[in-house]
C-alpha cells in the first residue's frame, strides 16, 4: 500500500508554516507552534488517531493567536486532503464520544469534500474561563480545518464545565473519528459515493 503522506509549506505576512502528515502512522509527533495549549491538542490529535505529525509554525503572536491558530487549521486541512489524495476506498464517515472527567464530547465526521463545521452545547453546559486558548479559538481552528480538509463535521459538548476538558475531549474525539474515516476498507470498490468522486 502506498504511504499516503503530505508535506506542506505555508508563507504569508502574518506566519511561516511546515507541516508533515502521514495517515497511516503511528500516533508519532514533533509540534512547535508556539502556541502551547494548541501543541498540546495537536499531539492528542496525532497519538489517538494514530496519525504521524510534525508541525513548526512562526506568526505573529505580538498581535494574537488568531492569525496563527488560524493558519495551522488551514495547512492542516490541507495535508490531510492532499495526503488523502482520490480517497479511493475510505471509510468516509466517523463518529465517536470521548468522556473527558465532566465532559462528554460527540464527534461525527464526512470526509465529504462538502465543508462544514457544526458545533452545539447542551443546556447546562458552562465554560469555564481559558484565557491563553479559548473555546472559541478551538473553533476558529476546526472551522478552517474542515474548510481545507472538505469534512463535514458536527460536535455536540452534551456536558461540562472544565473548558480544558471540553476541548481536550474535541480533539480526542476528532482524532478517533478521523481515523475511523480515514481507513481503508477491503470491501469497497472505488470511491465511497454514488457520485463517482468526494
Amino acid at each position: 500500500m502506498k504511504t499516503r503522506k503530505a508535506a506542506i509549506k505555508r508563507k504569508t505576512s502574518e506566519t511561516d508554516i511546515q507541516i508533515e502528515f502521514t495517515v497511516d502512522g503511528r500516533g508519532s509527533s514533533k509540534i512547535d507552534t508556539r502556541i502551547p495549549f494548541l501543541d498540546h491538542m495537536l499531539t492528542l490529535l496525532a497519538k489517538h488517531g494514530l496519525f504521524d505529525l510534525k508541525l513548526k509554525a512562526r506568526g505573529d503572536l505580538e498581535v494574537d493567536i488568531h492569525h496563527t491558530n488560524e493558519d495551522i487549521g488551514i495547512v492542516l486541512g490541507q495535508a490531510l486532503m492532499k495526503a488523502l489524495g482520490d480517497k479511493k476506498g475510505i471509510y468516509r464517515y466517523g463518529s465517536f464520544a470521548v468522556p473527558m472527567d465532566e465532559a462528554l464530547v460527540r464527534v461525527t465526521l464526512d470526509i465529504s469534500g462538502r465543508p462544514s463545521l457544526f458545533v452545539t452545547k447542551a443546556k447546562g453546559v458552562r465554560l469555564s474561563r481559558q484565557p491563553k486558548y479559548s473555546f472559541d479559538d478551538a473553533v476558529d481552528f476546526l472551522r478552517s480545518f474542515c474548510q481545507h480538509a472538505g469534512i463535514n463535521m458536527h460536535i455536540g459538548v452534551l456536558a461540562g464545565e472544565d473548558t480544558h476538558h471540553i476541548i481536550e475531549g474535541m480533539f480526542k474525539g476528532i482524532a478517533k473519528t478521523l481515523d475511523m474515516a480515514t481507513r481503508l476498507d477491503p470491501r469497497v470498490l472505488g470511491v465511497p459515493s454514488t457520485k463517482g468522486k468526494l
